[in-house]
């Protein structure tokens, strides 16, 4: 590994921890020698650009007694070897990606490993031997393939996807689509009604946690026996869900707020994994508080991409706002609660109407539209957020997912990259929700005094993080 050039020895004076990440690259050598660096420019999720270092080359994958070579490539950014690079399949001409548990459909590879980065401990030989085991659990390229001449292997996937039922053969893509409800009491019986209603399903599962303190509900479902409702106390009766819901909480009043958020997160390390383990192509969707706080560390303890990890965040929020901005105030435009679930959100508003065409954006903040969202703002004071409305706003975010709409909700997704947030931090922003998860809007400028909330909800967050064991 040539790190001698002027290009490379130039950017590589830029980065924090120079001689560190020199002795880091160094080690890498010694075990991945096809690894290559260069110097490039990065573009983040919100448009802004930085030069960095990437390396790029091959790794040894073995499959089915064969060994290939996968393509890939890893940013690091400035403050490496204490932040993870970003890291990239890139396919060949010849190859197709197979978007799975550990690379989206970008390429972007997700691994446990990136997630719970905690360096020294943390290297990058470490993470490229577990990417390597990953991949050959589950490869993540094929090969492209005409008509005349099918790949048997990939025959043999499609075969084992094809179930049998009354009416014959149908494909896997045509299952029955199945949502679990983690967690009992009032929300987790809110959201069992709302998504009864609100959304398409064969089969919901009710599991009441024995060691949340949001207990109960289970009993009176099992005497009523509602239709396509399954009550049980066992995990392994999601698995296959499309949508997960998590509302399990441990509330103990005598404790310290930080203890009872360390409370909650020792709950979800027994059930989290668990869960994606009996589901791994589901959708978690948290509604457990403090939600921005458990959504990010359901995210670390999944080991799924963010995409496929969100909390139910200001949705709620945001869709009363754009009911009063439309009804109240007749703006007819889409508006969304962002930030913190806290005294810190912000609202924004969409560059387009409600009936455009146009391609959904958030609009930078104004001095035309403050006063209008302040207005909406304060028509939405003290409604609160009970069980049964939290239960719709969770079974509207659920039904874009299961019928793919593509709407934009507020939720609370990774926000690490968007408008110039640099930690690694989970809060509430506009995000396209289908099938395969969230797409996050692209970010804009906001005016100082949401941008100075926006950096306090960041930092309390990061704080807070930092302060309990994930």
């Amino acid at each position: 590994m040539d790190l001698k050039s002027e290009k490379i020895e130039r950017i590589l004076s830029k980065y924090k921890f120079h001689d560190v990440a020199v002795a880091e690259l160094q080690k890498l050598n010694n075990i991945f020698p096809d690894l290559n660096p260069y110097t490039d420019t990065y573009t983040f999720n919100d448009s802004s650009q930085k030069e960095l270092l990437k390396l790029s080359g091959v790794i040894p994958v073995k499959y089915d007694g064969r060994s290939y070579n996968f393509p890939i490539q890893l940013w690091l950014l400035d403050s490496f070897p204490f932040t993870p690079p970003i890291c990239f399949l890139k396919p060949t001409s010849s190859m197709v990606i197979r978007e799975g548990k550990h690379v989206d459909a970008k390429g972007r590879i997700h691994l446990p490993g990136l997630h719970s980065w905690d360096y020294p401990k943390s290297s990058v030989v470490g993470l490229l031997t577990e990417m390597i085991t990953k991949f050959e659990e589950d490869p993540p390229l094929s090969s492209k393939t005409t008509k005349d001449t099918k790949d048997p292997h990939e025959l043999m996937a499609f075969v084992s996807n094809l179930q049998i039922n009354d009416g014959g053969i149908r494909h896997h893509d045509q299952q029955n689509i199945k949502v679990s409800v983690i967690g009992g009491g009032d929300l987790g019986m809110a959201c069992v009604m709302s998504l009864l209603s609100k959304c398409n399903v064969d089969k919901l599962v009710f599991i009441d946690i024995a060691e949340s303190s949001t207990k109960g509900g289970s009993t009176d479902l099992e005497i009523f026996n509602l239709p396509k409702v399954q009550v049980s106390r066992d995990i392994s009766a999601s698995a296959g869900s499309r949508v997960i819901v998590v509302t399990a909480n441990s509330w103990n009043s005598e404790e310290s707020y930080i203890k009872v958020v360390q409370t909650n997160v020792d709950l979800y390390r027994g059930i989290i994994p668990s869960l994606v383990h009996f589901s791994p192509n589901t959708i978690l969707l948290i509604a457990s508080q403090p939600v921005d706080i458990m959504s990010h560390v359901a995210w670390r303890q999944s080991g799924l991409p963010p995409t496929r990890v969100i909390g139910a965040g200001c949705n709620l929020d945001s869709e009363r706002l754009s009911y009063v901005l439309d009804i109240n105030l007749n703006t007819h435009r889409p508006a969304w609660v962002i930030g913190e679930l806290s005294d810190n959100k912000v609202p924004v508003m969409s560059n387009v109407g409600l009936s455009s065409n146009g391609e959904l954006e958030i609009a930078p903040g104004s001095n035309s539209t403050k006063p209008l969202l302040d207005r909406a703002f304060e028509l939405m004071k003290n409604r609160g957020q009970r069980s049964w409305s939290v239960g719709l706003s969770v079974a509207d975010i659920t039904n874009s997912i299961l019928t793919d709409k593509m709407k934009a909700h507020s939720i609370s997704t990774l926000a690490q990259g968007w408008g110039g947030i640099s930690v690694e931090v989970f809060l509430s922003l506009p995000c396209i929700m289908g099938a395969n998860g969230s797409t996050r809007l692209a970010g804009v400028l906001l005016g100082p005094e949401e941008d100075s909330k926006l950096k306090t909800s960041v930092n309390s967050l990061s704080t807070l993080m930092s302060q309990i064991r994930v």
